[in-house]
């Protein structure tokens, strides 16, 4: 077994990936420039939210299994196997930014004292890993060999333990024989528990993950664009989805009609997968992935449209209370990269609408990037007053809400449920005006007054 490994760039990915490498066995080292970021993992606290990654983390820096350092000198003497983990940001024109990935590559290399493999975690444009191949060769000193492969990551924010210890497949991408082997050695416990292992060249190995999520993004995109339909001709988008899911070439996952996609890795990737493909003179092939993205713009449109219309408004302004209950892309995460949720309150906000925003973790990343809204402590205190009620991301809290409770609360009765989770009927009969994206909600005209007629979106 390969005794230590270092990984290289301790964002989410990194972070996540060094202490499931620790928790696999392994003697881990994670490097980062960030000295402050440094000093948080070293003292066994996580600068995200990430359900279980604090106690797995804290369990192997105590234990001395893990440890991190600002020092790229210290990793190419520490490890035999060096994962690179650093970010690829969008550019303004929608391509990878791959000046961290070859930051790393420029100060590790040269410092490599014995034979090594590099192993690129990374999202990158297929391409990328054969360029680099030339470029640590020119690099690695005399009498040194060095590997590389690539691996991508599969991580769901809010389950990355379990899918770092439980992945539900692994891609190789590599040239040798040797780094297959390497590889097997370091997932051997996953391998063993059946994680299927699909080994490929290096383009592959580029490509599935932003494949992968260009085409979650499509099928999220085709079912809100069903939703557009159902609105319009009276159909139920949520049963539909339900008919469409028993067939096994589809799969009832990933069509919940709603918001939308955001986070740091559809959107990004979709627009680097346009931008690649254009570079490569196959923009023709993936012209319809500017459609999707047209597709999820729509949805927030969408909402911002009916929560104005439910406001009073004058002079093209808005005014009332709209309380918003969600700020993160997704539930358990506090990541507000690319949020619908954040995206229609900031635009709800500049309409002149008073915004108060609460979501159980992202309320502080939120505020760093949305500073103008206002944030509550609690979902009693966004509620109170409120004259319109967003549910933007489906946290079970939100969920689990008493209509008659928030409504004691608010100012007015009319609640968007923009992820269609919420079961309509306690809150039909507790007479709120419950609008929906796409899904067919009739009241029993028995319980709730006629003006309190249930509206799709």
């Amino acid at each position: 077994m390969t005794a230590r490994i270092s990984v290289i760039g301790t964002g989410y990915l990194g972070a996540t990936h060094a202490a499931g490498m620790a928790e696999l066995g392994f003697e881990v080292i994670g490097v980062d420039t960030d000295a402050a970021k440094i000093r948080s993992l070293s003292a066994g606290t996580v600068p995200f939210y990430e359900p279980g990654l604090p106690e797995l983390l804290s369990k192997h820096v105590a234990a001395g299994a893990l440890r991190f350092s600002t020092s790229i000198e210290e990793a190419a003497e520490f490890a035999d196997v060096h994962f690179v983990c650093v970010g690829t940001p969008q550019t303004p024109g929608g391509a990878a930014d791959l000046s961290y990935l070859h930051a790393v590559i420029d100060a590790l290399v040269p410092r490599l004292t014995r034979n090594c493999l590099i192993v690129g975690k990374s999202t990158v444009p297929v391409g990328t890993a054969e360029a680099l191949a030339t470029r640590i060769e020119a690099l690695t000193p005399a009498g040194v060999t060095v590997e590389l492969a690539w691996n991508p990551e599969f991580l769901r924010e809010g389950h990355a333990v379990f899918d770092t210890l439980h992945p539900n497949r692994l891609v190789f991408g590599v040239t040798t024989p040797g780094a297959e082997w390497e590889l097997r050695q370091v997932y051997a416990t996953p391998i063993a528990e059946g994680a299927p292992v699909v080994v490929t060249n290096l383009p592959t190995a580029e490509l599935v993950k932003v494949s992968a999520n260009a085409f979650l993004a499509t099928k999220i995109s085709f079912i809100n664009a069903m939703a557009e339909l159902c609105s319009i001709t009276g159909a139920d988008v949520t049963l539909l989805a339900d008919a469409l899911g028993h067939d096994d070439r589809i799969g009832r996952k990933f069509l919940g009609a709603g918001l939308g996609y955001g986070g740091g890795c559809l959107p990004k990737d979709v627009k680097a997968l346009i931008a690649r493909a254009e570079e490569l003179g196959a923009g023709e092939s993936v012209e319809f992935l500017h459609g999707i993205e047209g597709v999820n713009q729509r949805r927030r449109d969408t909402v911002v449209t009916e929560t104005l219309a439910a406001l009073d408004r004058k002079d093209d302004r808005a005014y009332g209370r709209v309380a918003v209950l969600g700020a993160a892309f997704k539930p358990l995460s506090d990541d507000v990269r690319e949020s619908p949720a954040l995206e229609v309150a900031k635009r709800l906000h500049d309409a002149g609408a008073l915004v108060t925003v609460y979501d159980p973790e992202a309320s502080v990343p939120a505020r760093s990037v949305a500073p103008q809204l206002r944030y509550a402590a609690s979902v009693e205190a966004a509620l109170r007053k409120a004259d319109v009620v967003l549910h933007l991301t489906e946290w079970q809290e939100f969920r689990e809400l008493d209509p008659v409770w928030v409504g004691e609360l608010t100012a007015g009765r009319v609640i968007i449920d923009a992820r269609n989770v919420l079961d309509p009927e306690p809150w039909l009969a507790a007479g709120w005006n419950f609008k929906t994206l796409g899904r067919l909600v009739e009241p029993a005209a028995a319980a709730v007054p006629s003006r309190d007629r249930v509206e799709s979106a």
